[in-house]
């Protein structure tokens, strides 16, 4: 990493210094760090002449604010799918239609000499977006590749399409049973299709080959960067399993870690983690930290295994009628596993998509006897398809959303045909939780999309779909309000608000500087951006 030597006095001046410091715009001419740390902001003058030893960053006309603070991502894709191919649909990919996918898998076995046997793997499937608008089935993969074990991972991260001979593998066949909170789709003999969610999918990811220990650590600058060339000074790993904190720890106490890694150890390994100590909750390891309890109720809209109070407009992922998607654990179950967190004043971070499975996070957070007195900040990530109601309980209850504004964009005419233009018009309602002063994030829950943030400003700003409609036109938000939700907000989530997030003496010296001020670009234009350079704690970590 490039040093701005921090242990001297270091001022920057000469463009739009925005502080994030309250809730509206706030500029300075001078901003001065030391060791890692924010020691003075003011005007130009006061900063040279308080500091005339400073050495000098001219910003030459860019804006510079805190660091993107990444609320929930999957830092661990990074690294796992660094051997995969990505089968992504436009604007982030090029397939197109089933031929494409197919061409593809068959491009990435022969380029990488996979022998038979082996795994073939691809990334960003998104059925809505091809012009069969069908799911794969595993007899269409078996036609190009029928002697490879091939995954083809769904892009919301919550399924797969397996061909026969990775099925096989797996041990599904006809005489499978369901899965609870898992989907098996079936043909009409009872054989699996191909298509696995949830649960079902799980089963089949744990059982396939990973990068070993050594790999992922060569791994991780890579990784690291991805984050830093977006301008995050933080990145987040949303489900972390035994085998990955162990990893990032070493990862830690081999310096390698030169952003903020943030930790959600998952539910399924509780008895684990929990009061453990080789696995300290909220505090700092060389830039590691473990940060609460990561629960899952739901799985994503677009795969139809959103838990939802009202059934969807359409059938289910297998035809089903009266379909409301799928519960992965019961609200008797959250409050069971969650209590253990609780009563040892562990943060909660629920995953929770649909109207139901929100109900499901109010329930078990009233039932745990949370309230917003209490300061626990309980984060329901995704909190996407939400009612009036249900935001008062989150200001009742002390839940914080952490919202995922580019769901308009990539499925928001999906979203209005599953559920209708009135529901999918309150999609992530920014607008009405800041008016309840709630506090929020916005992500892109990478690899689900891309980790740009300046198209998640895009999105929440504009509200516009793939069809360029406006979806919700009521929560649109101001560039103001979006940059908060990229920074002071996910900062807060985690407890960091006097340590990150703004730019305030004693903070860390923990910035983004890009080559346009968002608040003064036209809001369509707000997508096209450049980070110039990301600095974390004094350190410039990437220079584009």
């Amino acid at each position: 990493m490039n040093n701005l030597n921090t242990d001297s006095f270091i001022i920057f001046y000469g463009g739009n210094i925005i502080t994030m410091n309250g809730d509206s715009p706030v500029y300075v001419e001078s901003l001065v760090q030391k060791n890692g740390k924010i020691v003075f902001l003011g005007t130009k003058d006061d900063g040279k002449n308080k500091y005339p030893s400073a050495l000098h960053f001219d910003l030459k006309g860019a804006t510079m604010f805190p660091g993107f603070v990444e609320p929930h991502s999957h830092f661990m894709a990074a690294l796992k799918l660094a051997n995969h191919v990505d089968i992504s649909s436009p604007p982030v990919g090029d397939v197109r239609n089933i031929n494409d996918l197919l061409n593809k898998l068959a491009e990435h076995k022969n380029k990488n000499d996979i022998k038979e046997g082996d795994w073939v793997v691809g990334y960003g499937y998104d059925h809505t977006l091809l012009e069969e608008h069908r799911h794969l089935t595993r007899h269409d993969i078996d036609k190009v590749l029928p002697n490879h074990n091939v995954l083809i991972i769904h892009v919301s991260m919550h399924g797969a399409v397996l061909n026969s001979k990775a099925l096989t593998f797996a041990g599904f066949d006809k005489n499978t049973k369901d899965i609870e909170g898992g989907f098996i789709a079936r043909e009409p003999d009872g054989s699996p299709a191909g298509l696995l969610m949830e649960l079902a999918w799980l089963k089949i990811f744990a059982s396939m080959p990973q990068p070993n220990e050594d790999e992922m650590i060569e791994l991780l600058k890579d990784a690291q960067m991805l984050y830093a060339s977006n301008g995050y000074t933080q990145a987040m790993e949303g489900f972390t399993h035994i085998s990955e904190m162990d990893m990032l720890q070493r990862g830690a106490s081999e310096n390698k870690l030169f952003l903020d890694i943030i930790s959600l150890p998952g539910f399924s390994e509780i008895d684990q983690w929990l009061n453990n100590p080789k696995y300290p909750l909220n505090s700092y390891n060389n830039n590691l930290k473990f940060a609460g309890g990561k629960f899952t109720l739901d799985g994503s809209p677009q795969g139809k295994t959103a838990f939802m109070k009202d059934p969807y407009l359409t059938n289910g992922p297998d035809g089903e009628k009266n379909w409301h998607g799928t519960s992965i654990i019961s609200t008797e179950q959250l409050i069971t596993l969650a209590k253990p967190l609780v009563d040892s004043g562990v943060q909660l971070h629920i995953h929770a998509t649909g109207s139901g499975a929100i109900d499901s996070a109010i329930t078990a957070v009233e039932s745990l006897g949370l309230t917003a007195d209490d300061d626990k900040r309980t984060i329901v990530i995704h909190s996407q398809f939400q009612d009036k109601e249900q935001l008062n309980k989150y200001v009742k209850l002390g839940m914080s959303p952490s919202y995922f504004t580019n769901h308009i964009f990539f499925w928001g005419d999906v979203h209005i045909e599953n559920m209708g233009l009135e529901i999918s018009s309150f999609l992530n309602p920014i607008k009405s939780a800041k008016n309840l002063g709630l506090k929020f994030s916005n992500h892109g829950d990478y690899n689900v999309t891309p980790l740009d943030p300046f198209f998640m400003l895009w999105t929440s700003v504009n509200r516009l779909t793939r069809d360029n409609k406006v979806l919700g036109s009521d929560e649109r938000i101001d560039v103001y309000t979006a940059l908060q939700g990229l920074t002071t907000g996910p900062a807060w989530q985690f407890f960091e608000e006097n340590r990150k997030g703004m730019l305030k003496e004693g903070l860390l010296a923990d910035f983004v500087i890009v080559e346009n001020n968002p608040l003064t670009q036209d809001v369509l234009d707000l997508k096209n951006n450049k980070v110039l350079f990301t600095i974390k704690e004094g350190n410039v970590v990437y220079e584009g």
